[in-house]
């Protein structure tokens, strides 16, 4: 029978750690949502948009299989490490590309590792309305071990993992009610996040020019009428001098006259409005009281609509 994904479950924000005997704790790792669907015969990657990514990671379509069920859909993160942390930029090198070819060439150099924390699918049975700690203990009894496969430990003191996580530099944890059901497509507070890193995806309505290259970014952010609100200029990040000339040949076919933003953008002067449609992961400190980011940093190029770069990521 064919396995057809979900739309993934998803965390709120949270100011504050839940308290209470029922949490369970997570490291939130810096990755790609990914499901992993074996109908039986091949396992399809499938990321939070439904699209596929079987082509990009090949180490875990392969039949050396790291799940004994005859067919399952698993929910976890693809990572890419980089100085021994999970790494955005990293795992955007191997999601975006597009060829066998480019694959092959990037593979040895950018190693993944899928980290699993939920099953939705077993033997032909779904589990999305059993409880978590059901579902935490099926996933152990069925993952087996492998070199690119890893079951996400859970922890039941969410103070002592976040102060771990916040000494180790990492992004931040994710809280779970072990009585939650799985709800594809939700997004509520069974599952709460607490960032240690905090992140945007937003969406460039600008960019500034230095010797005929692209040097920065003007970013903004949609609200629930369309209309972009700016939220910082950036120009430090992880992108490679190849991503600034592929930004900069973009910038140039999606140049357009009239500003995008609703109002005015502080980096104004000399910059060139284009179509809001290429969109950016960030990490930065804090929001400013002006509604501005501060110290963004540019962690890669992502494919996601415009439009899913929403102000609610404010929290």
């Amino acid at each position: 029978m064919e396995v057809k994904p979900v739309k993934p479950f998803e965390p709120v924000l949270a100011a504050q750690l839940p308290s209470g005997s029922q949490w369970i704790a997570q490291i939130k790792w810096d990755g790609v949502r990914m499901l992993s669907c074996y109908d039986g015969s091949s396992i399809e990657l499938v990321n939070r948009r439904g699209n596929r990514r079987t082509l990009q990671y090949p180490e875990l379509t392969v039949q050396g299989r790291y799940c004994r069920a005859d067919s399952y859909i698993l929910d976890g993160e693809v990572i890419a490490l980089s100085g021994g942390k999970p790494s955005f930029h990293e795992v955007m090198r191997r999601d975006g590309l597009r060829s066998e070819a480019a694959v092959r060439a990037v593979k040895p150099q950018v190693p993944v590792l899928y980290m699993v924390f939920d099953i939705l699918y077993c033997n032909g049975e779904w589990l999305l309305d059993r409880p978590l700690s059901v579902r935490q203990q099926l996933l152990q009894d069925v993952l087996l071990p492998h070199p690119h496969v890893q079951n996400v430990p859970s922890y039941t003191d969410p103070a002592q993992l976040f102060a771990a996580a916040c000494k180790g530099g990492l992004e931040g944890i994710i809280c779970k009610d072990i009585r939650s059901t799985y709800a594809p497509g939700g997004k509520d507070a069974r599952w709460q996040k607490r960032k240690n890193i905090l992140d945007v995806t937003a969406v460039a309505g600008g960019v500034t020019f230095r010797d005929g290259m692209v040097n920065a970014l003007l970013l903004g952010l949609y609200d629930d009428e369309g209309r972009l609100h700016y939220i910082g200029h950036a120009g430090a990040g992880r992108l490679t001098a190849t991503d600034w000339r592929n930004l900069t040949a973009q910038a140039h076919n999606l140049e357009v006259p009239v500003m995008p933003f609703t109002g005015v953008p502080q980096r104004s002067k000399d910059a060139v409005w284009i179509r809001p449609s290429l969109v950016f992961k960030l990490h930065f400190l804090e929001w400013n009281a002006s509604g501005t980011l501060r110290q963004p940093v540019i962690q890669a190029q992502v494919d996601l609509p415009p439009d899913a770069c929403r102000l609610e990521q404010r929290g």
